[in-house]
């Protein structure tokens, strides 16, 4: 009989976070191949699961963005016709999706009556919000937990709209009230009332650890600190300055080293809850005597800043917000512990997720199985690819390409580009811009990102000479010590 798949997808989960607050996860990472260089390939959620469900760049999908201003809302979509995971599997496979729904296709297949896929809604359905309202218990969050900032529709107009701030609280209610306890209690439901008949799906998208940063207890007053990476609430000389223009450094600015302590010890209980949701979902499929037959993929769809660089959210290329935890647990734990560290992204996910079942692969896939990496043989040495292009809207531009352990970022705002090298095996943490310094590293890694731009229906242009003119302008960086500066 085929295999069952199961898909737990956290959002804005830190790669870093994984391991000191989540035993139930590292358990199932130590059932799994874990890949411990793994990237999404857009740091936003709508675009960033449009790629990990169909494998299919975000210039070639069409879906580059969330797709909250109308002006610009045409480019939060996948284009009709571009199978997922979804469609592929749902004739033959028994497939549930439970928790966040933010995979946007222009044919809205998952509101069509002929697809086949059990929708479950984020907020639990229309019992739960009955029950909500009548025992008067509110969503957590609220106005305490945004603030007003700019936003460019268009590449021509500004809007003030409101996003969350790293604000801080207690949920008064219990786990069973909060997002992710619905989505806990969908996904058993799912396992439990499956058809037995069939091979069975579960895409399980909780929405923690993304704020509001307000939860319930115990996981509130769970860790008293968490400690922080080195680079948290520091802006470094080199890095881009047109972070600024974003949500992430126009909020994330504004707090200090010591602010965001408070913060990563919420953010780590927060982390604790999902990990104790997934808890409860490896247990209900032991339980079923399901999980030595299951495919177990553990992933988030993008990373968080976290004051990293002084930044807040993610919405930019640092590894902070596009790393992501990845690993894949095969029926009866084969290759139980295998780490890999080649570096791949989530557009390899569908292809590997197809060859371990023997199903044919689509035109659209871009992407290339990961499953000869588990049994140590080779596969083509690509580059991982990276972009974000605004929020809600069009609005700033980065690209982003990996290769060789060395990371080149090119930020945009309209006419202004600015240029970022790092060195990963070196600096993990990217507080040294080598592009001043390896100029000939940069133009490589330029070249090969400007073809991957032309042949992926790119919105965006750039050219050597983009290179080259920033050396001319930025001659205050040129020999600069990396210096930081503390926020």
């Amino acid at each position: 009989m085929k295999k069952n798949i199961i898909v737990i997808m956290a959002d804005q989960l830190r790669r870093d976070f994984v391991g000191p607050y989540t035993p139930n996860i590292n358990a199932l990472i130590n059932d799994s191949v874990q890949f411990s260089n793994a990237y999404c390939n857009s740091p936003l959620c709508v675009p960033a699961r449009a790629t990990f469900f169909t494998s299919t760049h975000p210039g070639n999908s069409g879906c580059l963005i969330n797709p909250w201003e109308e002006s610009d809302h045409k480019h939060g979509y996948i284009k009709a016709g571009i199978p997922s995971l979804y469609t592929i599997l749902e004739d033959e496979w028994d497939s549930w999706h439970s928790g966040k729904q933010h995979l946007f296709t222009e044919d809205h297949f998952h509101e069509k009556p002929e697809s086949k896929t059990k929708w479950l809604p984020l907020d639990g359905g229309k019992e739960r919000r009955e029950y909500l309202e009548k025992n008067n218990i509110k969503s957590p969050g609220g106005s305490a937990y945004k603030a007003y900032l700019p936003e460019i529709m268009n590449q021509k107009t500004t809007k003030v709209k409101a996003y969350s701030i790293p604000t801080t609280g207690l949920y008064p209610n219990n786990v069973k009230d909060f997002y992710d306890g619905f989505i806990t209690s969908d996904s058993l439901t799912a396992i439990r009332e499956r058809d037995k008949s069939k091979p069975f799906m579960l895409n399980a998208m909780f929405l923690a650890p993304h704020p509001p940063l307000q939860i319930p207890n115990p996981y509130y007053d769970k860790y008293q600190e968490a400690p922080l990476s080195d680079n948290v609430g520091k802006w470094y000389s080199a890095q881009s300055p047109l972070q600024m223009y974003q949500l992430t450094g126009f909020i994330g600015s504004r707090y200090s080293r010591e602010d965001w302590k408070e913060i990563w010890r919420v953010y780590a209980g927060l982390v604790n809850l999902l990990d104790d949701c997934v808890g409860q979902i490896i247990d209900e499929l032991k339980k079923e005597n399901m999980y030595d037959d299951s495919i177990i993929i553990f992933t988030s769809d993008h990373g968080e800043m976290l004051g990293s660089h002084g930044l807040w959210q993610k919405m930019c290329l640092y590894e902070e917000s596009a790393a992501i935890p990845l690993s894949f647990k095969l029926p009866n734990n084969e290759f139980a512990g295998k780490k890999i560290d080649r570096f791949v992204s989530h557009i390899d996910v569908l292809p590997t997720i197809l060859d371990l079942l023997k199903v044919e692969k689509n035109e659209h896939i871009q992407g290339q199985s990961l499953v000869p990496l588990f049994n140590d043989k080779t596969i083509e040495d690509k580059p991982v690819f990276i972009q974000h292009d605004g929020n809600g809207a069009l609005g700033t531009h980065q690209r982003c390409i990996i290769k060789d352990g060395y990371k080149l970022i090119v930020d945009t705002h309209f006419d202004e580009k600015f240029f970022e090298l790092y060195d990963l095996n070196n600096d993990p943490l990217e507080t040294k811009n080598e592009s001043m310094l390896k100029t000939d590293v940069t133009k490589e890694l330029l070249n090969t990102l400007i073809n991957h731009m032309k042949e992926n229906q790119d919105l965006l242009t750039f050219e050597i000479n983009d290179f080259e003119e920033f050396l001319i302008n930025r001659t205050d960086l040129i020999n600069k010590p990396q210096s930081e500066m503390l926020m």
